[in-house]
């Protein structure tokens, strides 16, 4: 449109200087092929409207905004109307404790009451994007700072309206979970009601008072004392066991060898046990008894 303004300008004055009586008029012909030129280019470019990836475009004339868009890419459109890129990629909106981390600056954590009356400090960040064939309604109804008016209080008013069902020591440790399951659903259905997407909630830290924090640990501590100890119990109970194995292994040798020793197998055993000291090549053996008073010599080889 600007180019077109100035076209229009320079053709003007091409007209105004069209008079035969004046000095310059000579030059009045190539001002209004300038003049004629530059609209030509403002109309074009005009017409044509670069969306880039990951945006939609959104057609507004004259205050009415169009209910279609322009997708990513060269699009042709009216030189009258102007065209709004509105970001369709994946929006982060931090509210945390620490300065200069959050989308606002200091401290922008959420203070909420717990079931049992103790304040404590959320930490998160919301991931979402924006529902491509709702940009005209976001402009028309809400415009284009979403964020401060839809995304930061429904946030944090779904978070305070839950938290006052749990209490901060589960908060804390075992519904944590739960609690941003819950609060997803709820946040999740009043984005989608403005036209964005909830992807993501991520609870990056809950601080609890300083009293629940030592009672949690004392807590832990006691646990963790108490599994110690179980593990401990169960390891002498297996070693208790072990040995009584053990004993019962040998026992039962001990009494299956005196049950299958008789005096015939004794013998062998002896005169084996003789067969092999004789063996020797440097023995002389000479052993008095045996059987019946029976002695038996045995010589070198």
């Amino acid at each position: 449109m600007f180019l077109i303004f100035i076209g229009i300008i320079i053709l003007i004055v091409g007209f105004a200087i069209n008079t035969p009586a004046l000095t310059f008029s000579k030059f009045a012909r190539p001002f209004k092929i300038t003049g004629v030129i530059v609209m030509i280019l403002g109309f074009l470019t005009s017409c044509i409207v670069q969306i880039g990836a990951g945006n939609v475009g959104v057609q507004s004339l004259f205050g009415k905004v169009s209910d279609g868009v322009l997708t990513s890419g060269l699009n042709v459109v009216n030189p009258l109307v102007n065209v709004t890129n509105v970001d369709t990629k994946t929006q982060n909106y931090t509210m945390s404790a620490v300065h200069d981390e959050g989308e606002q600056k200091g401290d922008d954590a959420i203070r909420v009451l717990t079931a049992d009356g103790l304040e404590v400090i959320v930490d998160l960040t919301v991931l979402y994007r924006v529902i491509p064939t709702e940009a005209p309604k976001i402009l028309r109804e809400i415009g284009p700072n979403y964020q401060d008016k839809i995304v930061r209080p429904v946030t944090r008013t779904r978070i305070r309206d839950n938290a006052v069902n749990y209490e901060a020591v589960a908060l804390y440790s075992n519904r944590r979970q739960q609690f941003q399951d819950k609060i997803f659903e709820q946040i999740e259905r009043d984005f989608k009601g403005r036209g964005l997407l909830l992807e993501s909630i991520l609870i990056r830290n809950i601080n609890l008072p300083e009293s629940v924090k030592k009672t949690i640990e004392s807590k832990i501590n006691a646990e963790q004392e108490s599994q110690k100890m179980q593990f401990v119990l169960s390891k002498e109970k297996q070693e208790a066991e072990r040995k009584r194995v053990e004993a019962q292994g040998i026992a039962d040798y001990q009494r299956i060898i005196s049950e299958s020793l008789t005096d015939r197998q004794l013998q062998y055993e002896q005169i084996k046990a003789q067969k092999e000291l004789a063996s020797s090549p440097n023995s002389k053996i000479v052993i008095m008894g045996g059987k019946g008073n029976t002695p038996v010599i045995l010589g070198d080889k």
